[in-house]
């Protein structure tokens, strides 16, 4: 116990001596002045070093940094102390460092001991840069919009100038007819000879194959429609908070089963839960790549306002408080909009396709990863899944279960690779029963 006491002295010491050392050798030689530093460069360091805990105007993990010069009367040898370990400048009992510390729930915060004073310097000039002005176009705004006349009155004109005409016309034909009777010219009328109506009814030959050709085309559209039915390739409903694969799965190229975990095991690829959303929300309430204040579009259809407001929806209904970094526990249940929906009477294993076989997602649901708003790429229709079992080969690789019976049939077929449908593919037991 005696032993126990003086190692926990002597650390004790160690960590006064370090944070003493610390402390005279910032005041012997710091040159932190943020009226010096390059706010440019600070920038650079600030994604770099500060990011992951820190925002510029907003509070994250820490408090935000904007105007912390101020904050602390430009005392930037405390500041360079504080930056580089607080954890020493705690341990000399800094009243403002323990202050600070028990406001942040004792979160320790990283030690800097790299950054040079010129890279403080450039930090704490960073974090002087006023928010820029967010400059409100107003709804009216037409900015947008190329000059040019609307089709609509170009068509309108159009329709204007041929009903003229034909009134023209009528108006020339009133005239002659007139200028014809003045002049006593007597109009001849045309012979009329057997309608083309009743010509065709009397050849009951021609009736017989057009009733048949009629009938023929009225069965093939009727057909074609009912094909339609249950159909839904291209459905892409309107979702209650927009997520966009594209910048998910595409720019941040996060894999589709990290979110749809369950498709590895389950019969469905699932509905990730809002947790999984929040293990990168949490750090992330604002779309990146884009200033504050910035009203320009992220892409040529939704701007940076409209991804934080989505965000936002987010964490009011999974309850976050930015304020405080913390769940409030009141939530709101997402009423997500089901968008693949096969029929009750089909079987379909995620399973089976995803882990067993190693088929690729994007050969079903496309190139999500270029979606912004998430739509039915395949028919999945049952000749959909019947060709692709026709083309698929069974993959075997690290697959032992069906290494016997490939074999077997492969003597069978007189093949190398089997095809899922040689496999029994085909059989109606296998997706319904």
């Amino acid at each position: 116990m005696i032993q126990v006491n003086r190692r926990n002295s002597f650390s004790r010491i160690i960590t006064l001596c370090a944070a003493f050392l610390l402390t005279l050798s910032t005041s012997l030689f710091s040159q932190i002045d943020a009226s010096t530093g390059d706010a440019e460069a600070g920038k650079s360091l600030f994604n770099t070093n500060c990011a992951a805990c820190h925002k510029l105007y907003k509070n994250m993990t820490g408090p935000s940094l904007f105007g912390v010069v101020q904050k602390y009367e430009e005392d930037y040898e405390w500041l360079g102390k504080w930056i580089r370990n607080s954890t020493a400048l705690i341990a000399t009992g800094d009243a403002r460092a323990n202050a600070i510390f028990e406001e942040y729930n004792q979160t320790a915060m990283n030690t800097f001991e790299g950054l040079s004073d010129a890279d403080i310097s450039n930090i704490l000039a960073y974090t002087n840069e006023e928010p820029p002005v967010i400059i409100d176009e107003g709804p009216g705004d037409d900015s947008t919009v190329e000059p040019g006349v609307s089709n609509n009155i170009i068509l309108a004109i159009l329709g204007l100038v041929l009903l003229l005409l034909v009134a023209v016309l009528f108006l020339v034909n009133n005239t002659l007819k007139k200028f014809a009777q003045a002049q006593g010219i007597e109009i001849a009328e045309e012979e009329t000879g057997k309608s083309i109506w009743k010509a065709f009814v009397e050849n009951q030959f021609l009736v017989l194959v057009s009733v048949i050709f009629l009938l023929l085309g009225s069965a093939y559209f009727a057909y074609g429609w009912m094909s339609q039915v249950g159909v839904d390739q291209g459905y892409a409903p309107v979702q209650p908070i927009h997520y966009s694969h594209r910048i998910h799965a595409g720019d941040n190229q996060i894999e589709c089963k990290y979110c749809h975990s369950s498709a590895r095991v389950s019969k469905t690829s699932g509905i990730p839960s809002l947790n999984i959303c929040m293990n990168c929300h949490k750090s992330i309430s604002e779309v990146a790549g884009r200033e504050a204040g910035d009203n320009s579009s992220v892409n040529e259809d939704y701007s940076k306002e409209f991804y934080d407001k989505e965000i936002q929806k987010l964490y009011k209904a999974v309850g976050w408080d930015e304020a405080t970094q913390s769940y409030t526990g009141e939530t709101q249940a997402v009423e997500w909009v089901r968008i693949h929906n096969l029929p009750d009477f089909a079987y379909f294993n995620h399973s089976q396709h995803v882990s067993v076989a190693g088929i690729e997602c994007q050969k079903c649901h496309g190139p999500v990863e270029e979606m912004e708003i998430m739509e039915q790429f395949a028919p999945l229709t049952m000749g959909w899944c019947i060709n692709c079992h026709r083309e698929t080969n069974v993959n075997l690789e690290g697959n032992e279960y069906y290494e016997k019976i490939h074999e077997q049939l492969s003597k069978k077929y007189g093949v190398e690779k089997l095809t899922a449908a040689q496999m029994g593919g085909l059989e109606c037991g296998k997706c319904h029963y």
